[in-house]
């Protein structure tokens, strides 16, 4: 059986969105675990396959609309830059809606623009497919908030495991498939996997993930909002009017940002377009902030930014992804197929040996660090995750002329990067969330991955790119200079009640 949350309240009767009159929707009634994960799982999966399995394809998408690189990249970039939005905006408006309304609205959105790329006459309309399909990112905030309110503390470690384990791809074989798939019927069969797969997870929703009702009593007393409203608490939706200022701006920042990394490490960043863009990220970070405080149900009140339990969990995420995701998905993958000063491998084969084996091992640390943080707490397993891939990144780093050491680094990484520290931060974004904003800061968590990455190859391309074995060395060091700073900032997290 699944023990509520000590702080959920009792669920009240069901609104029109439970229907459906199934088990899962009944008052006083949890789903059953397995058929809970399994289900998120599915949704989760329908954006991961969306992501991984396409990347292979792009070639063949290229020539077939007879379309640029840039064109071309634009079909994963806008995927990516789409999911940095949706995530803080759809985890915070499932607060008012339900969960599960906002899990069916998401996947709505993905099979609408899957459908726009099946039958895409043209580079453009694909690119606004992919944007559409991108906002099913914001399926791992939702996933993440779900399980929270509906399994006990340690179902729920073990659960975001589950669900951090395919964060990084089906273990890295769901790309080798796209490529499979690609050769065989066209990209366009991938869309169809795709959308059949969303198909599914969209029924399973309706059947298992509970709808929503309205807050107790007691919910109301103890998550009072600054207007009257109520804000969720164990599966409950909440009163109040959704900030869509702040998601606005918010949109604005998170384009202006990405754009300014992009364009400042392409054109330079002192070049013309570069500083305009940090002109408006700046600007559109000031009018998210004077927004906010105007709001009686802010996307996320300034005051909880400033908050320990707030900044150090996005400034931890933001900074990990910097140095790891920059050793394992760019340094590394240069100074694989180098074949001068690095080892010369070809591009499946670098794959073979230095993606697939972290991609794989994580399939199986993840679950067992979600496992480990209901005995050692989740603070230890994120600072044990951090410190460990802090000790991979220095030997990557100490040894970057030998294939067989750097490739067991990286695989270490499998354990305590994609585990360890993947896992614990997911749930720790959930668990500190602001109880008035529960949807808030997994969603801009989320959002944080992205920028993290960015800013990573952005910092480490200039020295990776020199093609020298000196260029790679200078290129991990960054890396381990970024992965120390968010380890010393992973202290300062805090503990939540639950640890």
């Amino acid at each position: 059986m699944i023990s509520s949350p000590a702080n959920a309240p009792s669920p009240a009767a069901p609104n029109a969105d439970d229907a459906s009159g199934t088990a899962a929707a009944q008052p006083g009634r949890s789903p059953k675990a397995a058929l809970l994960i399994t289900t998120l799982l599915l949704g989760v999966l329908s954006f991961q396959l969306n992501a991984s399995m396409v990347t292979p394809a792009l070639p063949q998408i290229g020539a077939h609309f007879s379309a640029d690189a840039g064109a071309v990249a634009q079909v994963q970039s806008m995927f990516f830059l789409a999911g940095a939005i949706s995530g803080p905006i759809m985890g915070r408006w499932s607060d008012f809606i339900g969960r599960r309304r906002a899990l069916l609205l998401v996947l709505g959105v993905m099979a609408v623009g899957t459908i726009l790329c099946l039958l895409a006459p043209s580079m453009p309309v694909l690119i606004v497919g992919r944007f559409l399909q991108g906002v099913s990112s914001a399926i791992f905030a939702l996933a993440y908030i779900v399980l929270r309110e509906n399994l006990d503390a340690r179902a729920f470690g073990t659960s975001v495991g589950i669900i951090a384990a395919v964060n990084g791809g089906v273990a890295g074989f769901d790309g080798y498939a796209g490529g499979l798939m690609t050769e065989a019927f066209g990209f366009q069969s991938i869309f169809l996997v795709v959308l059949a797969l969303a198909a599914i997870a969209a029924v399973c929703i309706v059947r298992i993930v509970p709808g929503g009702s309205a807050v107790s009593d007691s919910a109301a007393m103890d998550s009072a909002m600054p207007d009257g409203g109520t804000a969720v608490s164990g599966g409950t939706a909440a009163s109040g009017r959704m900030d869509w200022w702040g998601a606005g701006f918010l949109s604005v920042f998170l384009v202006c940002l990405s754009y300014f990394v992009s364009t400042g490490s392409s054109a330079g960043w002192t070049s013309v377009p570069a500083l305009a863009l940090l002109a408006g990220t700046i600007a559109s970070f000031a009018a998210f902030c004077a927004a906010e405080k105007r709001r009686s149900s802010p996307l996320i009140a300034v005051h909880h930014l400033r908050s320990r339990q707030v900044w150090t969990v996005i400034a931890t995420t933001v900074l990990t992804l910097a140095g790891i995701f920059a050793i394992m998905n760019f340094t590394v993958v240069l100074l694989s197929q180098d074949g001068k000063n690095g080892f010369g491998l070809s591009a499946s084969l670098s794959a073979l040996l230095f993606l697939t084996p972290a991609a794989l091992i994580g399939v199986f640390a993840a679950p067992l660090a979600g496992w480990l943080t209901g005995r050692v707490g989740w603070i230890r397993t994120l600072r044990i995750g951090t410190a460990l891939s802090l000790v991979c990144a220095v030997a990557a780093a100490l040894f970057v002329d030998n294939q067989w050491l750097v490739l067991a680094a990286v695989a270490a990484l499998g354990i305590f990067y994609n585990g360890f520290f993947l896992t614990s931060i997911n749930g720790l974004s959930v668990l500190l969330s602001p109880k008035d904003a529960p949807g808030s800061l997994p969603g801009i968590n989320g959002a944080s991955f992205g920028t993290g990455a960015s800013l990573g190859v952005v910092l480490v391309a200039p020295f990776a790119g020199l093609g020298t074995q000196g260029g790679y060395a200078v290129a991990l060091w960054i890396s381990v200079g970024i992965t120390a700073a968010a380890l010393l900032l992973s202290l300062l997290v805090p503990a939540p009640e639950t640890d």
